[in-house]
């Protein structure tokens, strides 16, 4: 079972090394990648069976690390909202605003400010996911992500 784990894990780094950024500590990666196969070893075997606690819940660290990654990615992505959502997403997300107060701003009623917000995440999220693979844990907490192409900008 050790061998097989090891050798998943050993064709993972191989396949994904060239998704490597600099900047990137390789072994936070390294752990990244086997705490992930080791994950999907004990899913794949017993899926009745609860992860050991120690699997299940990704170090704060790794956490943080993933999302500053994505969210150099995020940037350009909210720029290729339409002019409504992207200031919607900007004030709401980026400047932390209320979304009563991104109706004042934006001159709207409060239900259109939520019906941008909503929506401006929505497309966030979609062209998010044509670019990037997300894998969350259990409890929706980010644990890794794949480049799904070379052409993502991300």
């Amino acid at each position: 079972m050790a061998d097989d784990i090891s050798q998943e894990v050993f064709i993972k780094i191989h396949s994904r090394i060239d998704s490597l950024k600099e900047g990137t500590k390789l072994e936070n990666r390294l752990f990244q990648i086997t705490r992930n196969t080791i994950i999907d070893h004990y899913r794949s075997k017993k899926p009745d069976e609860a992860l050991p606690e120690w699997i299940a819940q990704p170090l704060p660290d790794d956490e943080e690390i993933i999302r500053g990654e994505l969210s150099v990615c995020l940037d350009p992505m909210i720029k290729e909202l339409p002019d409504k959502y992207r200031e919607a997403i900007r004030l709401s997300e980026i400047e932390r605003k209320t979304q009563k107060e991104v109706a004042e701003l934006e001159g709207i009623s409060l239900s259109g400010a939520k019906s941008r917000v909503q929506r401006g995440r929505s497309l966030l999220k979609t062209i998010l996911h044509e670019c990037c693979e997300i894998e969350v844990n259990q409890k929706n907490q980010l644990i890794d992500y794949q480049k799904r192409s070379k052409d993502c900008t991300c």
